[in-house]
């Protein structure tokens, strides 16, 4: 463990490699799962308020469960999700070409809302959790991420090269700085290795 800040990383962020594969794993993440999208309390607020201009683009099946059970919901486990369709995908997610992905960030992409989508998506494969005063970042390994894995290794893609973009939203570029100084350190302590 690597700690950063108040930050609490697993060296699999250095050491494992990840880059999504879109044409082999067609965004089964936004289908499978237990819950929803984890939220943070901020984001429960955000889904409600961009909700009216998200909702064009998603399907009818998500619009009706978003209708039904609200924009975020609150999962076994006690914590705010997104809602699901009929228990299974999220009701945010699209589907156009065969490739599952979410409508936020299409709004997003489209300039419609200037949020991304929730950060626990976009920093997949890292999981947070907060413990006190300290914020825990680890890698979570998921079946259903093989191409993700097998595409990350071919091109020796770290997981926190992968997801600079959302590290960098969620903890600001100070932090991924750090990040890349740390990485540096370790290469460079496995060259003298």
């Amino acid at each position: 463990m690597i700690q950063i800040e108040d930050k609490i990383l697993s060296l699999d962020l250095f050491e494992k490699h990840f880059c999504c594969d879109l044409p082999k794993c067609v965004g089964i993440c936004c289908v499978y799962g237990e819950s929803g999208a984890p939220l943070d309390d901020n984001e429960v607020d955000i889904l409600a308020q961009i909700y009216p201009r998200v909702k064009p683009y998603l399907k009818p099946e998500g619009i009706a469960a978003i209708e039904e059970q609200g924009t975020s919901v609150i999962d076994s486990d006690n914590d705010n999700v997104t809602p699901l369709i009929n228990g299974n995908e999220c009701a945010y997610s699209i589907n156009e070409n065969g490739i599952t992905f979410c409508a936020i960030e299409k709004a997003h992409r489209e300039g419609i809302v200037d949020f991304p989508k929730p950060i626990s998506c976009h920093l997949y494969p890292i999981r947070t959790k907060r413990f006190n005063d300290v914020i825990a970042l680890n890698y979570h390994k998921w079946d259903v991420c093989k191409p993700a894995r097998e595409l990350g290794h071919s091109l020796q893609l770290p997981v926190y090269k992968f997801l600079k973009t959302p590290l960098i939203r969620a903890f600001g570029e100070e932090f991924y700085k750090h990040i890349e100084d740390v990485a540096e350190i370790l290469e460079n302590e496995g060259k003298e290795g």
